[in-house]
């Protein structure tokens, strides 16, 4: 990969971020392997990972409520609908009305499978959340994540195993308090 031109390595930066499930998750650290600029690629990764953004809002909600009487896909559109609903209530029964939109910031901006852009967007249209507040979300959430993966990844290429044992280290602890925090709150 390394004799490959500079702007055909933005551009898989690009078009990774934009692939659902993997999104600029997947596109920094690749970027970071490619030997790319921070500078350059984060941008270009979190315009690619935002790009698909507007498209699942508008449309997500339509093709679920179109599909869920068709045949085929019936039952799994309807699963997703209902899915997508009763954690929408759960998510502003718990958050609030006005947690809602960091409870989706968060969600989006903490690198977890299963969450991103791509899922918290479903969600807001799902939820038929405000257009603004969501894209203003996700897109903070983006930002987020991006700060995230783009310093682990270059925590990894700078130290190497060490790194990744320090990222381990740090996770751990984070979880552990959090359990401990959980627990003195009951």
């Amino acid at each position: 990969m390394s004799t490959l031109p500079v702007f055909v390595k933005y551009l898989i930066t690009f078009f990774v971020s934009m692939v659902p499930i993997i999104e600029l998750r997947g596109a920094i650290p690749i970027a970071e392997s490619l030997g790319l600029n921070i500078f350059v690629y984060y941008p270009i990764a979190i315009i690619g990972n935002m790009l698909p953004v507007p498209i699942i809002y508008l449309f997500a909600r339509k093709v679920l409520i179109w599909g869920k009487d068709k045949k085929i896909i019936g039952k799994f559109f309807t699963w997703c609908l209902e899915k997508g609903e009763k954690g929408g209530k759960k998510l502003q029964e718990s958050a609030g009305k006005n947690g809602t939109f960091f409870a989706l910031l968060l969600f989006v901006g903490i690198p977890l499978p299963g969450t991103g852009a791509w899922t918290g967007t479903l969600a807001a249209s799902i939820l038929d959340l405000d257009f603004k507040t969501s894209v203003l979300a996700v897109t903070l959430g983006v930002l987020l994540a991006g700060i995230i993966m783009s310093l682990g990844s270059k925590i990894v290429a700078t130290f190497g195993w060490a790194g990744i044992s320090a990222i381990i280290a740090i996770i751990a602890i984070i979880i552990i308090i959090t359990i401990i925090l959980k627990k003195r709150k009951k």
